[in-house]
């Protein structure tokens, strides 16, 4: 659902930037700031510097930092009361923080609260729409909050239904539909105002993998369009699909940052998996790559590795100098859920959550 509702207030001036039409400005007199709007939003779309919220004696956030680039992936992750959920509702103006400085879409989130609001849309973990309104309906009410009327805001509906697919069942009650068809017209509503920055708040929970896979399908496409995804879920593997980058939140701080890769590498457990033909080979790639552990059974050495290019060709350049023939390779990194164990001690499967 939007995170702000329009209807019956004033229209405020909207800027934002993208790579196809630059900055686009609503009102003469707001010129020089949407220069410098433009600025931040061609590089960041979302920026938090010393970010601190406590309810009484509990500290939520103490001192998050965040740079979110435009048109990217971000997802925020954390185990169950790790700030999460307060962090988004800070960065969606529903909740004040203490302390720090947020700009969303080049604007701060104190001083130009409706401009924040309407530059982006929330998608939280339940889908917000009216049961007794078929799904046209529910796009059509979410249109006229938009002041979308006549022909532009039908426009806009029959786009979104044909975009999410959900032509065929336009006119049936949203009671009806199945989780899936659900959530897509959910986000098909927070997509009306055309935000130019979502937060997905665990869009794929209770979803089958078959409805998993469509929602991810839809982000990548939104992402495509340019805009920009700040994504929490408690499927690590999720994350790991989409992001471009991930931010581990725990007991109110960050305790690491980057991409998939990169925090997947800063994990011990990575190892190149080399086969052999038989034993005696397998016997001298051993005595040749310190560290290495062989299964005699399955004629295959594990050797620890960080994954990389050239660690994997150090180790083939070594067997081929002392003429060591190896049928096949893989290599193996730790998964998201080994990162989130290290850097919490918690384990994903136990629930990352709010």
């Amino acid at each position: 659902m939007p995170a702000g509702t329009p209807a019956g207030t004033a229209t405020p001036v909207l800027t934002w930037c993208n790579a196809v039409s630059g900055c686009v400005s609503g009102a003469e007199q707001a010129r020089d700031r949407t220069a410098v709007d433009c600025s931040r939003m061609t590089s960041s779309a979302i920026v938090a510097s010393g970010l601190k919220k406590a309810y009484g004696d509990k500290i939520v956030l103490d001192g998050i930092d965040l740079d979110v680039r435009a048109g990217t992936v971000f997802s925020l992750l954390g185990p169950n009361g790790a700030g999460k959920t307060t962090t988004v509702n800070v960065l969606t103006t529903l909740v004040s923080a203490d302390s720090g400085t947020v700009r969303v879409a080049g604007h701060d989130i104190r001083s130009e609260t409706k401009q924040v609001r309407a530059a982006i849309g929330v998608t939280g973990q339940f889908a917000s729409v009216d049961e007794l309104l078929s799904g046209e309906e529910n796009l059509q009410l979410m249109a006229d909050l938009h002041r979308l009327r006549g022909s532009a805001g039908k426009q806009v509906v029959r786009q979104l239904l044909r975009r999410f697919d959900l032509e065929q069942s336009a006119g049936k009650l949203a009671s009806t539909y199945s989780g899936g068809m659900r959530r897509k017209l959910d986000l098909a509503m927070t997509l009306v105002g055309k935000p130019r920055i979502i937060f997905l708040d665990e869009p794929t929970t209770g979803l089958d993998p078959r409805s998993r896979r469509t929602m991810w399908t839809i982000v990548r496409e939104l992402v495509a369009d340019g805009m920009t995804i700040f994504l929490t879920t408690q499927y690590l593997e999720e994350a790991d699909q989409l992001a471009d980058r991930v931010a581990v939140l725990d007991q109110g701080r960050l305790v690491a940052e980057g991409t998939p890769d990169q925090l997947k590498r800063q994990v011990p457990g990575g190892h190149i998996r080399f086969r052999f033909a038989d034993a005696p080979q397998l016997a001298a790639a051993t005595r040749v790559l310190s560290g290495s552990t062989p299964d005699p059974d399955s004629l295959v050495l594990r050797v620890p590795s960080d994954g990389g290019v050239k660690s994997v060709r150090a180790a083939l350049d070594r067997l081929d100098e002392y003429s060591v023939d190896v049928e096949e390779f893989t290599v193996h990194m730790p998964d998201l859920d080994d990162v989130f164990l290290a850097l919490t001690g918690h384990s994903s499967t136990a629930e990352v959550s709010k």
